[in-house]
């Protein structure tokens, strides 16, 4: 995926009033960190910062921060936002290299129509994300995942994911991702049916044997 550059400068001031400040500003604070080296209280235009992370790669975007001439590679962690607002309080960039895999959340996205839904079943996604690795330029924006040929009954798991080469994940291979279950109206209809029979069963008496009788009271006594 293409770099975006994003133009940061220093922060020389850190605590709640003056990050609320710059914010009027329309500056939103941030920190770089990792790689070993020290970490850098940043501040980067939030408009544009905004608009990046609204794209099709959102977070996963490589961003090239560019402080006072020097260039950093980074991608956006730990994204803070205002709870009603939406708008953004705070970012932490992580520094990355180029030639060094690094782990990501990619989306996943279901194309298709299940045949099993056309029968009437229910398409259940269990899974919306995957964690990967992959080289920062092999980060894939999302996983299309076809359904169309799942049936009623059928699963699709982890280890079945149309992963690009160098694109892996440790997730658990027999984790299911998306099935299509049995229409529940039908499902219901099927458990009664099978309670009702096993009940009936528990009241018959085995063949050939009488039900025992309830002992009387004939009025002798000791």
């Amino acid at each position: 995926m293409p770099d975006i550059t994003l133009t940061a400068e220093k922060r020389t001031e850190v605590g709640s009033r003056p990050a609320g400040r710059y914010r009027r500003q329309g500056k939103t604070p941030a920190v770089v960190y990792g790689l070993g080296v020290d970490t850098l209280s940043v501040l980067v235009p939030a408009r544009e910062l905004s608009h990046i992370l609204a794209g099709e790669s959102g977070a996963n975007t490589l961003i090239t921060l560019d402080l006072e001439g020097e260039s950093m590679l980074t991608l956006a962690r730990q994204i803070h936002r205002h709870p009603t607002r939406g708008e953004l309080l705070h970012v932490d960039f992580i520094r990355i290299r180029r030639d060094v895999a690094v782990s990501a959340e990619i989306p996943l996205h279901l194309i298709g129509e299940a045949t099993g839904v056309r029968d009437g079943g229910l398409l259940e996604q269990l899974m919306f994300h995957l964690t990967v690795e992959a080289m920062p330029g092999n980060i894939p924006v999302a996983i299309e995942i076809d359904v169309t040929a799942l049936a009623i009954g059928d699963q699709l798991r982890v280890s079945e994911l149309p992963l690009a080469a160098g694109v892996e994940t440790e997730t658990d291979p027999e984790t299911v991702v998306v099935q299509v279950a049995a229409p529940r109206v039908a499902t219901e209809a099927d458990e009664a049916a099978e309670a009702a029979e096993a009940g009936e069963a528990a009241g018959e008496s085995p063949a050939g044997e009488a039900a025992p009788a309830e002992a009387s009271d004939d009025g002798d006594g000791e």
